[in-house]
């Protein structure tokens, strides 16, 4: 008889994998010594993060049914190699001295590794854990965030003792072994598995059964509304969200005039609060549900983007700052397991690749806004105006979807009646 795996060490291997890959977003660590080595400008640097996150997209988007046809052992493999290669690729760039070699290594060969990586683990996740999703996909993605605060100081300390190439050569064979010893113990469970005692709770009224209102495919859940529901959420929350943080330190500095080593400190708050962020409102997701905790993401955002600009106390600029991307890091790490309750878990893989094409596309637009209107106005406080009322219409849309869950609910109750007059 196959011996069933520990699904605590199933989320730990997810963890693995997404420390692994989170850290594109210590990107910031080579600016500086990319441009002193070789005389880059700042968006000819910059321009790698993009790529990177935009491959990410893509790949997540086209490997997604990868995922779900060969199952999460082999799309983490496929993921530590090309992520392996591409951030060891990277120091050959450097050593050739090539942008457009780092742009095909880093950007593309690692954010193809990105994609598949980021979205084998928490398909999987979501399936070990149809009792707590939201914490499940939380823990997995609280990782992602977290990342740069770890290996942000380690990239540091090896760009002063190594170098550059090194340091790439370093980190790449390091996060091939991580991400391959993890990717070893990923696995689905069994058809039907579930906890242990989950059943009897059930029967019990102690817990509450999973809620999925449809198993889809992949390419049916695209035709729904409540799958563009999902997308422009996830689209305007990272929009706004990701301005925000590629500008954060300036942003502090013209809003409340604290110094530049004050606002590196906030900058790293910020962080550590986004990796909170993902892991408490996904689990408390579980409790008051998925729509409760998107509507509750916009009505705070709303509020904050719209005070910000007036807000001249640096405490509750912080503050403010810090709650905006506890929901930054949380709609991140809630939409998986939103995904599972509109479309099932058939293809959960897939469909969450499809959606994440929103951060691709919001990792593009967010940040060029944010620049534009500084540069035609002077100041971030315009941006801030309109992120709010984008807040707004994601506030709407996400009163629109419950009408469709409303909806799907009373056609599956209609099913169990129908089958119960048969019995």
């Amino acid at each position: 008889m196959k011996t069933t795996k520990n699904r605590w060490l199933i989320a730990l291997s997810a963890v693995g994998i997404h420390i692994s890959i989170g850290s594109v977003y210590a990107w910031s660590n080579f600016t500086a010594p990319l441009k002193n080595m070789f005389g880059w400008s700042d968006s000819e640097v910059a321009l790698t993060f993009s790529i990177a996150i935009l491959f990410l997209g893509l790949s997540a988007a086209f490997l997604g049914h990868f995922v779900e046809k060969y199952g999460p052992r082999k799309a983490g493999l496929l993921a530590a190699i090309f992520f392996g290669i591409g951030i060891t690729g990277s120091g050959l760039a450097v050593d050739f001295g090539s942008k457009y070699m780092l742009y095909v290594c880093y950007g593309a060969l690692g954010g193809i590794g990105l994609g598949v990586g980021y979205i084998a683990p928490v398909s999987t996740l979501v399936k070990w854990f149809p009792d707590r999703r939201g914490l499940a996909t939380g823990l997995a993605i609280m990782g992602f965030g977290f990342a740069a605060a770890i290996s942000s100081p380690i990239m540091n300390s090896l760009i002063e003792t190594v170098g550059v190439a090194n340091t790439f050569y370093i980190l790449g064979v390091s996060y091939f072994a991580i991400m391959t010893l993890s990717s070893l113990y990923l696995e689905k469970p069994a058809e039907g598995w579930l906890p242990e005692g989950f059943q009897a709770k059930i029967e019990s009224g102690k817990a509450k059964p999973t809620l999925e209102l449809s198993q889809l495919m992949a390419n049916e859940a695209v035709k729904t509304k409540r799958f563009w529901y999902l997308w422009l959420m996830l689209f305007i929350n990272v929009t706004c969200g990701i301005a925000i943080l590629a500008v954060a330190k300036p942003l502090a500095m013209e809003s409340i005039g604290i110094d530049m080593t004050a606002a590196a400190a906030l900058v790293g708050a910020i962080g550590i609060f986004n990796g909170l962020g993902r892991i408490g409102w996904a689990s408390l997701s579980d409790y008051i549900g998925r729509p409760n905790t998107y509507t509750a993401f916009f009505v705070l955002q709303i509020v904050m983007f719209f005070f910000l600009p007036q807000v001249s106390i640096q405490w509750l600029f912080m503050a403010m700052l810090i709650v905006v991307y506890t929901c930054y890091g949380g709609g991140f790490s809630s939409i998986p397991a939103y995904i599972g309750d509109m479309f099932g878990t058939k293809q959960l893989g897939a469909i969450h690749g499809y959606i994440l094409t929103a951060w691709a596309a919001a990792g593009l637009v967010g940040p060029l806004f944010a620049a534009w209107i500084k540069d035609t106005t002077g100041s971030y406080a315009g941006s801030l105006t309109f992120f709010s009322g984008l807040f707004v219409v994601a506030l709407v849309i996400s009163i629109l979807i419950r009408f469709d869950i409303n909806r799907l609910k009373a056609e599956n109750a209609g099913k169990v009646g129908h089958s119960k007059e048969a019995v």
